[in-house]
């Protein structure tokens, strides 16, 4: 089964994207991903891609989507794939259309993490970041015995700027403005599934594997 996964800044994606490619046997492909084999391999892509990065400016789509189109031809994604992080316009959309039809194929489907901007916001805006060891904490979610202390190594824990609540504002109206629109992209297409992301991780899995079943995946 070949499927992108969508959804805002904090709906979770990563952590179903994980749940989900197992549930399937496919291969979990992130551009993040994708982005650091290249660059760490020192690929004609990777050196392309890190002369914009180094220069503090977008990578070209057509550098990414080159990108994707190799890892997408690698034996592992033959049977199937799921794209997360990937795409995010509907541009780069058309051009993956393009891309997979080249490559003899097409998607099957694209679930969508639905949430709204408020529980994003209370999600993202109430993580804590662990100064000494990294580790993530949350004020609602799971807190530490201390306020402000990790309980693994003692250290201070703070809240970073992208997890401060005019940041993720700014992160959702960008999602809003270039992202959202992959919504009506592939509902014109028929291949759009909303799966509602509030709840437990657990539940979110469940959603969407039923939601898969009912599609034959």
């Amino acid at each position: 089964m070949r499927l992108v996964l969508v959804g805002p800044p904090g709906a979770g994606k990563g952590t179903q994207a994980e749940f989900v490619a197992a549930h399937l046997s496919v291969p979990k492909i992130s551009t993040g991903d994708i982005f650091r084999a290249n660059v760490s391999q020192g690929t004609p892509l990777g050196v392309e891609a890190k002369r914009y990065m180094d220069a503090g400016k977008l990578v070209p789509d057509e550098v990414t989507i080159n990108m994707v189109r190799d890892r997408l031809a690698e034996p592992d994604a033959s049977e199937g794939f799921l794209l997360d992080g990937f795409p995010r316009t509907t541009p780069q959309a058309a051009a993956l259309d393009k891309l997979l039809a080249d490559l003899g194929t097409a998607l099957d489907l694209v679930l969508e993490l639905v949430v709204d901007d408020d529980e994003v916001i209370r999600r993202l805006s109430g993580r804590r970041t662990c100064r000494g060891c990294g580790k993530i904490w949350h004020v609602e979610f799971d807190s530490p015995s201390r306020e402000g202390v990790c309980d693994r190594c003692g250290a201070e824990l703070f809240q970073r700027d992208d997890d401060k609540p005019e940041t993720i504002a700014a992160r959702l109206r960008e999602y809003a403005e270039k992202t959202a629109p992959l919504v009506d992209y592939y509902g014109a297409q028929g291949k759009l599934v909303g799966i509602d992301a509030t709840g437990p991780v657990e539940d979110v899995t469940v959603r969407a594997i039923d939601a898969l079943r009912s599609y034959g995946g």
